[in-house]
């Protein structure tokens, strides 16, 4: 009685069309709320960074630009002194004298205001001496009169020129009724070839048009200002955007990485599981297989051992050598069959020697001894691998092919038995496929429970790959393994 591991082996049930074998697929963790968008740091510096800077350029603006209208008031005030003086100068000499000024004096000062460009330009003009008397003016009504000194004269009185927009309310306005608010400029007069200051001139200067002037240098500068602030902000931002680019690229690529290192720790506690599983089934598949072994053993050779050594007590009580003989004979005929089926049994647990044979010929080894033992013909294409794989590699697919082998045999009818092997990048695919037949008594009779198909799912996902079968549009299966030789089943 000629057995196989195939016959040896309980079968199952084919899958349905289309099912998978390797369990529960990898699920992706479910996607969270998205998290709000937060403004990248070039957006923010450039928003805190313009208000800073905009604060900024106002404060520098307006220091600034003070800073640039006093200077121009006083070159304005000096340039105007110093025109002043050296025509005002030599005809108030006699003040270091005297708190008044001559008949004469007053005349020659009276003939240079007399000029309608002077006048248009300083309306008026006049000296005083250090005690607040108004020594000359062109308003002669003010001669001789004393004032309250005013804070342009006291200043001037220690030498500086000072500028400041007149005063309506003092009283040498208020007599001459000046409403105006004309550019004051006091400037202090020397005796000749000494540092004395012997009086002070106030000088009235039309002041619009140097209004306009100063309104034009403010403009002027604040552009400048502005456009500095501007460039300063320019090039700050470029700088920040660009190291804003790379660390939002980084931060990108860190979340990228965080994500993958989040899936791949869930599909590496999947395998785990699976792992387990497949241990567990592993076990219980070991003890049904040797359940199976220890069943034909007990069913097949050990029946007709017993039944040998039942014809050995006949053949010693014969009393003739007919009878004797015809024991011995059939002593000899059971025996003959139990190591038949012993011989069966073996071959079918023992693995030809493939631990040095590249895979495409250790799936032609399988081929092979199929088609010789089933005297069967197989359509084989494999593809060579550049590198060797590990021996459990070896073992898998040789076990694979020789059960889909098997299956085809006995379910598909022989027919159309067809072999290939091709690789997908670093995924090693093995399929059997055949044309089908009339297979659905055979189906029917299978038992509802066996190690076969189970036993070869458990052996490929202890290596980390999957296992389909499903039913072809002719009416054929195919069965297929894929392993992902990248995961260390290489070898070096």
């Amino acid at each position: 009685m000629e057995t196989s591991t195939g016959d040896m082996l309980k079968p199952v049930q084919d899958f349905e069309s289309s099912d998978v074998i390797t369990g529960v697929p990898l699920q992706h963790l479910p996607a969270g709320k998205a998290a709000p968008r937060r403004a990248t740091l070039s957006v923010q510096f450039l928003i805190a960074g313009g208000l800073v800077m905009q604060i900024a350029m106002l404060v520098a603006g307006y220091l600034i630009t003070e800073l640039v209208s006093r200077e121009a008031i006083r070159s304005k005030a000096a340039s105007t002194a110093l025109f002043m003086q050296s025509l005002v100068a030599p005809a108030v000499q006699e003040l270091a004298t005297s708190q008044s000024l001559s008949a004469g004096a007053i005349a020659r000062l009276d003939q240079l205001f007399a000029d309608e460009a002077v006048k248009r330009r300083f309306p008026y003009f006049e000296v005083w001496t250090p005690d607040g008397v108004v020594a000359y003016s062109n308003t002669p009504q003010i001669i001789g009169h004393q004032f309250d000194r005013p804070n342009g004269l006291l200043r001037a009185l220690t030498g500086e020129v000072t500028a400041d927009h007149a005063d309506p309310r003092a009283g040498e306005h208020v007599i001459r009724g000046i409403r105006t608010r004309y550019l004051e400029i006091y400037s202090p007069i020397r005796l000749e070839g000494s540092s004395r200051i012997i009086a002070v001139a106030e000088i009235h200067e039309q002041a619009e048009p140097f209004r306009e002037e100063l309104a034009a240098l403010r403009r002027s500068s604040w552009l400048v200002i502005a456009a500095v602030t501007a460039a300063i902000m320019l090039a700050l931002f470029g700088i920040v955007h660009r190291g804003s680019r790379t660390i939002e690229t980084q931060r990108k690529a860190l979340e990228r990485r965080v994500e993958e290192t989040e899936q791949l720790l869930l599909e590496n506690r999947q395998l785990s599981d699976r792992l387990q599983r497949a241990s567990a089934r592993v076990a219980e598949l070991n003890e049904q297989f040797i359940r199976g072994i220890g069943a034909d053993l007990h069913d097949g050779p050990a029946q007709l051992i017993s039944f040998s050594i039942l014809k050995i007590e006949d053949a010693r009580n014969a009393r003739s050598k007919a009878p004797r003989d015809r024991s011995l004979l059939t002593m000899q005929s059971a025996l003959d069959e139990a190591m038949r089926e012993i011989r069966s049994i073996s071959k079918g647990l023992v693995l030809p020697e493939i631990a040095d044979l590249p895979l495409h010929m250790v799936i032609e080894r399988a081929v092979r001894a199929h088609e010789a033992r089933t005297r069967t013909s197989v359509a084989l294409a494999t593809t060579e691998l550049p590198q060797p794989v590990s021996h459990a590699v070896r073992i898998c697919v040789f076990r694979f092919v020789q059960e889909g082998l098997n299956n085809a045999y006995r379910h598909g009818g022989a027919t159309g038995q067809e072999v290939r092997s091709w690789m997908d990048g670093t995924l090693l695919n093995v399929s059997v496929a055949d044309s089908g037949g009339d297979s659905s008594s055979a189906e029917k009779d299978l038992p509802s429970a066996g190690i076969g198909l189970y036993g070869l799912q458990e052996r490929v996902e202890s290596l980390g790959g999957t296992l389909t079968k499903r039913r072809l549009g002719d009416g054929g299966n195919l069965l297929k393994m894929t392993l992902d030789l990248s995961g260390g089943l290489l070898v070096a």
